[in-house]
């Protein structure tokens, strides 16, 4: 295979790709955000605990 059947494949590969839009993007990074956020207080809420148990339980 020749470099330029590459290159001409490839072309015809990307021209079948659907970008999303400026408002799916921003969808999707909020949507990020916020599960990030959730995981990251509830793992926050799950160490307070654990800490406080350890800490009762040892003294």
């Amino acid at each position: 295979m020749n470099l330029s059947k590459v290159i001409s494949n490839a072309r015809l590969e990307l021209s079948k790709v659907i970008f999303p839009t400026k408002s799916q993007v921003k969808q999707a990074y909020i949507a990020v955000v916020i599960v990030v956020s959730a995981i990251a207080a509830f793992l926050a809420l799950v160490d307070l605990l654990m800490s406080s148990v350890m800490s009762a339980i040892l003294g």
